[in-house]
């Protein structure tokens, strides 16, 4: 009975996975359509104003969410229906044009079998052979490699020997991991849409259609969780962690919508950790609470962020399996001080700029004194940073925290400087916490600089086309290369060429990390 019951969840899983698989594609179809019908009818009859241009920009986006949703969706389905006697569900693409005959052929022959694989008969003859196209680049240098896979039949049993077909991310794929790993680190490295890519490499005489790159990059993001998991283990084991989200504008039916990007760090550097650092990102479509308290319910170590109240029910004693200990940013309340003692911004406004505020400004010298002495100790071991936090930033932190209060006490409630005052006092546990631990670092600027690129992609694709496209860009790990000091691009692209013969327990080799090392023992 309980195996029965368990065949049953199982191909109820492969059906419901062949209708999430139907489903994408179908989407896929009507979207890929409504754009081909949009465009004859901007050729036929339309203007061709502006507002009509941004919106045929806003379908191409949505189109490469729903291709590569739909690809995705078809790998999963096609992976649970291996055990059950459900059919895989196989979705209908566009024809695919023959490679241009322009481009280099470089032939690769694999080598032949020496023997019969049936017999062992070493009286083999060829038959013909099979050519595998494959398309790569070589940066700006566009070839197809001709892999050649020789057939041979065996005289003495007749059986027929051939080498097995090249891998390819995608099933009966044509696209090299260059050329995946180029296109990935274009959109979510250098922030550019598929549409422009694909417009970029039909001037340099490729024809790659918007939906035949979505589809190559649903079927990487597929490839890629397993490294996003054990990233997400490693991050998650940190003592440590920085946290910080921003803005996503998400597209949503006729406008869009404010959604976030979170990130988590695991960067032991600044007090001495051998561990390698790394960047975990997930998407949501609100900034809710209960979004940090999913994405760290096994943590239990020390969360270093701003006083965003969502990370409140973290700090909890009661949490199970343990509360996180906060940790709050100096640079955070340093910045508003800041904003009321900057100089050079008054100067520019002129005279309708509000007088600077004294106290502000002293606030700001006080808070940069502790911030001289934690670059003096930065990458210190632990003990060595608690020390000379003990001997020479407590006195300075005690002495602010006195002014501060006498100062406080004699502004209005409503005074701007009184806020940020209030802001620190609030929590000035969390402030001064790191006087007492030497792993704690003054400010969560290693978040905020994870977050940056996000920050100036915005202004180059504008918004995402979904939650799943913002999740998509996660996967991807490229923060976590840049962490490293890997080049993301060439990182993907040995991974993309290697992860298929990688077994489940080496694929830590391919972290970026564990990759810089093995890429010097191959050096050598």
């Amino acid at each position: 009975m309980i195996l029965a019951e368990r065949a049953a969840r199982v191909e109820a899983e492969a059906l419901a996975a062949r209708a999430a698989a139907v489903s994408s594609g179908t989407e896929a179809l009507i979207a890929r359509l409504k754009l081909e019908i949009e465009k004859l009818r901007r050729e036929l009859y339309g203007s061709r104003s502006e507002r009509k241009a941004r919106l045929l920009e806003q379908m191409e986006l949505q189109l490469e969410d729903l291709e590569a949703n739909a690809t995705e969706d078809e790998l999963a389905a096609e992976h649970a229906s291996r055990a059950t006697t459900v059919k895989s569900f196989e979705r209908r693409r566009p024809s695919r044009k023959p490679f241009p005959e322009h481009l280099p052929r470089e032939r690769v022959v694999i080598a032949a079998p020496e023997s019969c694989a049936c017999c062992g008969s070493t009286r083999l003859s060829k038959l013909g052979e099979d050519v595998t196209e494959t398309l790569e680049v070589i940066p700006r240098q566009w070839k197809v490699i001709q892999t050649v896979r020789e057939k041979f039949s065996c005289r003495q049993c007749e059986a027929i020997s051939q080498p097995p077909a090249p891998f390819h991310v995608t099933p009966r794929g044509f696209a090299g991991p260059n050329l995946l790993a180029m296109v990935l680190f274009e959109k979510f490295g250098q922030h550019q849409p598929l549409n422009r890519q694909s417009e970029r490499y039909a001037r340099e005489g490729v024809d790659l259609s918007l939906s035949t790159l979505a589809d190559q990059v649903g079927a990487c993001a597929a490839v890629l969780r397993p490294l996003h998991a054990l990233i997400e283990d490693h991050v998650l084991k940190a003592e440590r962690l920085h946290g910080d989200d921003t803005t996503v504008p998400i597209l949503a039916k006729g406008k869009t919508t404010t959604g976030r990007a979170w990130v988590y760090v695991r960067d032991d550097r600044p007090f001495g950790g051998a561990s390698p650092p790394a960047a975990l990102f997930y998407a949501s479509r609100d900034r809710s609470g209960d979004h940090p308290e999913r994405h760290l319910r096994q943590f239990t170590g020390i969360l270093q962020a701003d006083a965003y109240a969502g990370y409140n029910g973290l700090y909890l004693p009661d949490r199970k399996p343990g509360p996180v200990t906060e940790a709050l940013c100096w640079s955070h309340a340093r910045r508003k001080f800041f904003v009321l003692a900057d100089i050079a911004a008054n100067a520019r406004r002129g005279k309708t700029a509000p007088p600077i505020s004294p106290i502000a400004f002293e606030a700001v010298k006080r808070i940069d004194l502790l911030f001289d002495i934690e670059r003096d100790i930065n990458g210190l071991p632990t003990e060595e940073r608690l020390a000379i936090r003990s001997e020479r930033s407590a006195p300075l932190v005690a002495e602010l925290e006195e002014w501060i209060r006498d100062e406080r006490a004699k502004l209005s409630r409503h005074a701007p400087t009184a806020q940020a005052i209030d802001y620190m006092l609030r929590r000035w546990e969390g402030f001064s916490r790191f006087l007492a631990d030497g792993r704690i670092c003054l400010t969560n600027n290693a978040a905020e600089r994870a977050l940056r690129g996000l920050a100036l992609g915005r202004k180059s694709w504008l918004f995402a086309g979904s939650e799943r496209g913002a999740e998509r860009a996660a996967v991807m790990l490229i923060g976590t290369a840049k962490l490293n000091d890997v080049d993301p691009q060439a990182w993907l692209a040995d991974v993309l060429a290697r992860i298929a013969d990688t077994p489940q327990g080496r694929l830590s080799d391919l972290l970026p990390w564990n990759w810089t090392a093995q890429s010097a023992r191959l050096v050598a």
